[in-house]
């Protein structure tokens, strides 16, 4: 079964854009609208469907490498300036390494915040700043300034004050004619962004197999893992030891690559949860505790827009469902929970108790296994499963 690669660019966009919803109060649907303005002009200046295919999954992952920054820039209270640091364009570019674009092209990500002028980060000037990057760069302003609620042409002022120092002439100009109908800042609306932005995707086809969704599985799990100090390898511990249960059970080699999608994507959902909570040293308030278990539902929301994972969608959202129907956010009992979606919960439980937490140190063997018998004995989870997990984690 093959996959629509513009599909999981989609859904990955939809992440960033719950974290930067969170972190950027009333901003929605930058990635897609950035990749809407980009996907403009770069039709404008006569892009070739093939890089115009590229640019798409360029702009809606331009801004991958923030939650890199999350905790120590809420740490220091600068997240305002964090959109706009070096740190995460050099993130972002090594995160988007392993992505499947057409064909491999460097500093896209790393220079989208070059000025023409040579006054941005690394200093890049003119032409030295890929055309793709500089497409970004504008569509990023655009969008930043829209966002804030002012009116076409206040926006339009504002960029043409721009022109010739953040922006080439010849690309203001390209992008002054673009925006000129009032049809082109219509379509930027909350109400009609999703619906412009799936009939301008280019029409370039990529389809990808299970194997090589993987790399691009592994790029959201470590954008998942950077958000909080104290998660930092656990979508990857959850991945590799999934990729160990699903030998031990002898899988297929498809049933096998899901579980360990599954695993590298089920906390997709914890993009939108401030880091006050999941970093919080002492025990979370009854109010917290609620908007945690939030994360699980945003999981399945994202991954249900990738046609063909609807098992993955269904085993990543339901990690803490519980077998007597106590669990979130569903609620589900042991009839409705798959086999795999009970593994899956025995997994992240070991994972997250074997692993330092703000409220834990990694517990010892011991502990954990009492815990997680107790917990079976409860009829939480699958007992069965736990003494394999046991078994094999000696």
């Amino acid at each position: 079964m093959n996959f629509n690669r513009n599909e999981f660019v989609t859904a990955l966009a939809l992440a960033l854009d719950f974290l930067e919803a969170s972190l950027r109060k009333n901003i929605t649907n930058h990635n897609k609208r950035v990749a809407l303005i980009a996907i403009g002009l770069g039709e404008q200046v006569g892009l070739p469907q093939e890089e115009l295919f590229d640019l798409y999954a360029y702009s809606m992952l331009h801004d991958n490498g923030i939650s890199h920054l999350v905790y120590s820039k809420m740490a220091s209270g600068q997240l305002t300036n964090m959109e706009t640091s070096q740190i995460h364009c050099l993130q972002g570019e090594a995160n988007m390494k392993p992505f499947p674009f057409l064909r491999p092209r460097t500093g896209i990500i790393q220079y989208h915040h070059e000025n023409y002028d040579g006054s941005g980060y690394f200093g890049l000037q003119g032409g030295d700043i890929p055309l793709l990057s500089q497409i970004i760069h504008v569509a990023d302003r655009v969008e930043i300034l829209y966002s804030t609620g002012q009116d076409r042409f206040d926006v339009a002022r504002q960029v043409a004050d721009w022109k010739g120092t953040w922006f080439s002439p010849e690309l203001y100009e390209v992008f002054a004619e673009l925006s000129a109908p009032m049809s082109f800042w219509l379509s930027l609306d909350n109400l009609f962004i999703e619906t412009e932005l799936s009939h301008r995707m280019p029409m370039y086809a990529m389809d990808l197999t299970l194997q090589e969704l993987l790399p691009i599985a592994g790029i959201i799990s470590k954008i998942i893992d950077e958000k909080s100090p104290f998660t930092g390898m656990h979508s990857q511990g959850i991945a590799e030891k999934s990729n160990i249960m699903a030998d031990f059970y002898q899988f297929d080699e498809d049933r096998k690559i899901k579980l360990v999608l599954a695993a590298h994507l089920h906390d997709v959902g914890k993009l939108v949860i401030p880091n006050a909570i999941l970093d919080k040293p002492g025990r979370l308030t009854p109010a917290e505790f609620e908007v945690i278990k939030t994360h699980a539902f945003y999981t399945r929301q994202i991954l249900k827009r990738i046609t063909g994972l609807e098992d993955v969608a269904e085993w990543a959202s339901n990690h803490h469902e519980k077998l007597d129907g106590t669990g979130y956010p569903y609620g589900v009992s042991k009839n409705r929970l798959s086999f795999e979606s009970q593994l899956m919960a025995c997994i992240d439980i070991y994972q997250a108790l074997t692993e330092e937490r703000p409220y834990h140190a990694p517990l010892d063997r011991g502990t954990v296994t009492k815990i997680m018998f107790e917990m079976a004995d409860n009829n939480s989870i699958n007992r069965d499963i736990v003494a394999d997990i046991l078994e094999t984690q000696r």
